[in-house]
């Protein structure tokens, strides 16, 4: 994934005073108890331009300290685990399919932050106090158009095209207990086909669909066009996928619209951090116009933030659908715990 910054960025840090966040105190360090460390907790997906976290550092005077942990299902779970001894001081990557779990275990402190223009429209109904939105994509299937032409095939376009036959053993999803690109299909298909997901899912695995702990082992290493030599031209991705794979101008992949489920972000400051001053100073950050402006070419996802430019080639190949499933987030937790344990039983027969 290319992670370029846009124009106005680099602009902004070429020029005199640019500020992305608040000043430092005047003993040059931004945290409650003095430290110069901010520890984020992350999904392995993170990803900003170095220049953009220099100045970060440089206009706060922290040093931010990253910690990847696994895909945004497993950052979720470490959360809730280490609840009452957190290891970082603010998390970025949980997002709605998980936020009610870590919500409930007291994982976040309040924010305390003003959310950017526009964030608003993605805020949780419960919570909006201690997860601040940054951004959303909506995760659909993903296909390699490229290889159903060299294969003289006609490609998927729906959820009940996944199990056809014609289809078998080319579909790669990561998992939904480990992942949140994965729980996000999972939801998906319940918001499809209501108490019959089960069988859908059956039917899917039956048709030779594999698994992935994550995201990145699904894309990377499976996908046909994810750059690993993988053997599978149908994958669980974003919309945004395609403005990523690009050759001589066109995309080699399309997002099937018709199988997308909406998926925001959010960062917050964790509940006894060390240093939730610092934190505080980050989630700012991340709500900056530089920092939304960076989005789409670091992480393939949209700035919740209203007026940001996208790249030219979005507007292109990252097309949004315009009704994509969702589900009420009361209904995700309280039957999130049932669903997986369900579909445990299902896809491991």
């Amino acid at each position: 994934m290319p992670a370029r910054a846009a124009a106005g960025i680099a602009a902004c840090l070429l020029a005199s005073g640019c500020s992305l966040v608040g000043e430092p105190s005047d003993d040059g360090s931004a945290g409650a108890g003095g430290s110069d460390t901010v520890v984020l907790v992350t999904h392995d997906s993170w990803a900003l331009p170095k220049k953009l976290v220099a100045a970060f550092e440089q206009q706060s005077g922290l040093r931010l300290e990253v910690e990847a942990a696994g895909d945004a299902g497993t950052l979720t779970n470490k959360l809730v685990l280490t609840a009452d001894d957190p290891t970082g001081d603010v998390a970025f990557g949980v997002d709605n399919t998980f936020a009610s779990r870590a919500l409930d275990a007291g994982v976040f402190d309040e924010a305390g932050v003003e959310p950017a223009p526009g964030a608003d429209a993605y805020a949780l109904a419960d919570g909006a106090d201690r997860l601040v939105p940054v951004d959303f994509a909506n995760v659909c299937v993903n296909i390699d158009t490229t290889w159903f032409a060299d294969h003289d095939q006609a490609p998927p376009r729906t959820f009940e095209d996944l199990v056809d036959p014609a289809y078998r053993d080319l579909f790669v999803a990561p998992g939904a207990a480990t992942s949140s690109t994965g729980m996000a299909f999972l939801l998906a298909t319940v918001a499809r086909f209501g108490d019959a997901w089960p069988d859908y899912w059956s039917q899917l695995m039956a048709n030779g669909a594999t698994l992935t702990d994550g995201w990145s082992d699904a894309y990377y290493v499976d996908f046909t066009q994810g750059g690993g030599h993988g053997k599978r031209p149908v994958v669980l991705s974003y919309d945004s996928s395609p403005a990523f794979t690009l050759d001589h101008g066109a995309s080699t992949t399309r997002a099937l619209l018709d199988t997308c489920f909406q998926q925001v972000e959010y960062a917050g400051v964790l509940a006894g951090a060390a240093n939730p001053e610092g934190a505080r100073a980050f989630l700012e950050f991340l709500e900056s116009p530089e920092v939304q402006a960076a989005l789409p070419e670091s992480m393939y996802v949209f700035p919740v933030r209203d007026g940001v430019e996208l790249p030219a080639v979005w507007a292109k190949f990252a097309r949004k659908p315009s009704d994509p499933a969702t589900l009420d987030p009361a209904d995700i937790a309280a039957h999130r715990d049932e669903w997986l344990t369900t579909w445990t039983d299902v896809t491991t027969r």
